[in-house]
């Protein structure tokens, strides 16, 4: 289930490179595959738009009937205006300001608090509001150290000891805490999946919180990025999922939503960065391969040593050769991939850097001014240019119109 070469190709003659290329059928495959996987007729899938934040994919999983996990006041603003009705929005920030508590409270979406202090600031400011609570499950997994998101030295969450101090808040404030929510990490393995959803399960009861319409157990569920890596097993993982839950609802006395935030999962494998080789140097046998783009456009193997797949579209028969494939980037750790076996590399050719849907294109940005690739979007065999690429002059305008002098 992935784009074939010839057509990865035609979309880099058509629209050039450096491009983004996602495959539309795919990301709804894996946002129903869930509803099979996960069987609780309350199930709510919120897309994790920290993930991508491309206007074509919002609307595309809109109309699919998704939900949507925002981080800050511009994902907010931006999933509504792709058409997300505020009910199926919800917030979560991390070390937010009054103003960016006051600007989403006003657009009408559930807000989820993961501070004692900032409960309190909006209890204050709300009175009589309902919210969501961020904990912190103390299960630390991730497929890096700064993807882990849960235990005692991470910075998101409320502490599971502190539930008495939250429920003295809520009172005074007459809050009313309508979901829990927690996240482990990205790149999640199962039994890390069961350990958290039973550490926030040991405070949902009647007792704490009495009108809780849901539990989200938040996203990070693991995606292969190599080609030997094996991939989870869902079903199987989907099964215990409802089944701790169904456990849970029976104690608790009436069943709940239950809702996740995958975003990784439903884009990462979507994705495709075509690049073009411009330069080879043989530097005594150490050959490396460079390229049209850099890691603004793909930080991840940069930021978090992370492996991305690449094929030589151009020439997939070649003998094989060990490459670095750098970017053009005034940067010493400028690579995509760094002693990579690949068929032949020939100036001209053209890569795809795969595996490149999720937390790639959201986290760029314009350094040495250079300005994004384009994005096209694929269903039916059809592609659609869902955002244009932008020159070198409008990049620089941009910056003039900006400034303040």
């Amino acid at each position: 289930m992935s784009l074939s070469r010839e057509f990865l190709l035609r979309q880099a003659e058509e629209y050039s490179t450096p491009l983004y290329v996602y495959d539309g059928d795919m990301i709804l495959d894996r946002y129903h595959r869930l509803f099979d996987f996960i069987k609780w007729p309350g199930l709510k899938v919120h897309f994790a738009m920290k993930a991508n934040s491309n206007l074509g994919i919002l609307k595309l999983l809109n109309k699919a009937g998704a939900y949507l996990d925002t981080v800050s006041p511009g994902e907010v603003i931006l999933g509504l205006k792709a058409g997300f009705p505020r009910e199926r929005i919800i917030y979560t920030a991390n070390n937010l300001t009054e103003a960016e508590m006051h600007m989403v409270h006003e657009q009408g979406v559930l807000m989820n608090i993961g501070s004692v202090s900032r409960l309190a600031k909006f209890g204050k400011a709300f009175p009589g509001s309902e919210l969501c609570l961020r904990f912190n499950p103390d299960v630390r997994d991730g497929e890096n150290e700064r993807l882990m998101t849960a235990g005692d030295i991470a910075k998101f969450g409320i502490l599971l000891d502190q539930v008495d101090k939250v429920r003295e808040l809520a009172a005074k404030y007459n809050l009313k805490v309508v979901g829990l929510h927690e996240h482990t990490g990205s790149g999640i393995q199962d039994e890390s999946v069961y350990k958290s959803m039973k550490a926030l399960m040991g405070i949902a009861t009647p007792e704490n919180f009495p009108d809780l319409r849901f539990l989200d157990f938040g996203g990070g569920f693991k995606v292969p990025y190599k080609p030997d890596e094996k991939r989870i097993d869902y079903v199987k993982m989907g099964a215990e999922i409802t089944r701790l839950f169904t456990e849970f609802c029976d104690k608790y006395g009436r069943k709940l939503e239950l809702r996740f935030e995958p975003g990784k999962y439903m884009v990462a494998e979507s994705g495709y960065l075509l690049v073009q080789i411009n330069t080879l140097k043989d530097n005594h046998g150490y050959l490396i391969a460079g390229c049209n783009s850099g890691f603004p456009q793909l930080i991840r193997p940069v930021f978090y040593g992370a492996y991305h797949h690449v094929r030589n579209l151009s020439n997939p028969d070649g003998a094989a050769n060990v490459y670095d494939v750098v970017g053009n980037i005034c940067e010493t750790g400028d690579y995509f991939a760094e002693r990579r076996e690949l068929p032949e590399i020939r100036e001209g050719d053209i890569l795809s850097i795969e595996n490149a849907g999720a937390y790639c294109y959201s986290m760029g940005g314009f350094y040495n001014l250079r300005p994004m690739p384009a994005e096209v979007l694929v269903q039916n065999g059809e592609a659609k240019l869902i955002r244009r690429r932008i020159s070198f002059e409008d990049l620089a305008n941009q910056v003039l119109a900006e400034s303040a002098d």
